[in-house]
């Protein structure tokens, strides 16, 4: 069944791709089934035709947008970032492939131009998110069928809206569905700083819970730290202490956590299952040491620990689109509360793509990329 759904995915991924042909000079149905003019036009997107190094393999091309359907829905990219798992699906290694060629990007915020004539829950001048990866946000205008699309309003920061539909959802999921946490209860994580790092400190914040947040060192290890905690953060520390004897004394102030999330693997993951609290979960939704999560049998035994992995992908497979809105619904109000905001971003011009795909894979890279177009 996971199967069939992902090709169903994938293969509607495909058909929006095919929506953009190549320039021809074609002409599409009669503008009286939908609110814009059926004069073709021109589209800047980022495609890459095979798998490999995102930088070498991704080009900035003219594609032709296709007249709107009676269920389509013309919308204008606004911004749209660089998430890893962009950068997994070019290279090829990710859960979910889109027939090649493909625009890239499984992210970002658009707006309504038009809608066709069957449409009724959108309209001109709406935002509008993703639902589900695979659409290409990477180019400047696209048509979408109605349903491949979820609104959000309007009144919150366009780099909220942009890096709405994937790092906070992930936080957030992470947070309820794996154990019953309580308010000043415990949560344990590695790649603080990443997306999703800076989601769960500010979502755990504004449900009372109290984070300790791993970071790999640097030399501007203090400034990362007093980010982190402007966003929330109790405690902030380095794989190196955590590895330290004198961890054992750090929960004599604070519970031992019963929920660890790991997006490393590797050392970095065990070191985070020895600080679990008997029965304590960990959830590992990346793996960014590219080496397997190492589970002593002692801990498993004795601990009685459990590993979970998470793949919001799979989420949204095993709930309703309604359910997915809601998610993005309860988000959206954290924002407007000042409790969740985007985080540290720099706006790359599209041109500038190739640069930006350098800067969203070097290490230690705090800033996420955003196209802007």
């Amino acid at each position: 069944m996971w199967v069939c759904s992902t090709l169903w995915r994938v293969r509607t991924a495909a058909r929006q791709w095919r929506r953009l042909l190549p320039a021809s000079g074609c002409h599409g149905p009669a503008a009286s089934s939908y609110s814009a003019s059926a004069e073709p036009a021109r589209v800047r997107a980022l495609v890459y035709g095979h798998h490999g190094d995102p930088a070498k393999v991704v080009e900035l091309k003219n594609l032709e947008l296709a007249a709107v359907g009676g269920s389509d829905v013309h919308v204008k990219m606004l911004a749209a970032p660089i998430n890893p798992s962009d950068i997994n699906m070019i290279q090829g290694n990710y859960g979910l492939l889109p027939e090649l060629p493909a625009v890239g990007g499984n992210e970002g915020v658009a707006q309504v131009v038009a809608v066709g004539s069957n449409v009724t829950g959108l309209k001109p001048g709406d935002w509008v998110i993703p639902a589900n990866a695979g659409l290409g946000t990477w180019r400047t205008e696209a048509v979408f069928s109605e349903e491949a699309l979820i609104q959000v309003p309007s009144d919150i920061p366009l780099q909220s809206a942009a890096t709405l539909g994937v790092n906070p959802c992930t936080a957030y999921r992470m947070l309820m569905d794996f154990e019953q946490l309580q308010p000043g209860d415990s949560v344990i994580q590695n790649a603080s700083n990443s997306g999703v790092g800076q989601a769960v400190i500010q979502i755990a914040a504004a449900l009372g819970l109290r984070t300790i947040n791993v970071v790999r060192d640097r030399p501007d290890i203090q400034k990362l730290s007093d980010r982190l905690k402007s966003l929330g953060a109790e405690h902030v520390i380095t794989e190196e202490e955590l590895r330290r004897p004198e961890m054992k004394n750090f929960f004599k102030d604070m519970p031992q956590p019963r929920l660890a999330l790991n997006c490393v693997g590797g050392k970095s993951s065990t070191e985070l299952l020895r600080q679990l609290a008997r029965g304590g979960t960990m959830v590992t939704y990346g793996g960014m040491a590219k080496q397997p999560v190492i589970a002593s049998v002692s801990l498993l035994i004795f601990k009685d620990l459990k590993l979970r992995g998470f793949w919001l992908s799979q989420w949204k497979k095993d709930h309703s689109p309604d359910q997915f809105k809601e998610l993005i619904l309860t988000l959206c109000n954290l924002i407007r509360r000042g409790q969740l905001t985007a985080p540290a971003c720099s706006q790359v011009p599209l041109q500038d793509y190739q640069s930006a795909l350098e800067a969203s894979m070097k290490p230690f890279m705090s800033s996420k990329q955003i196209l802007t177009m």
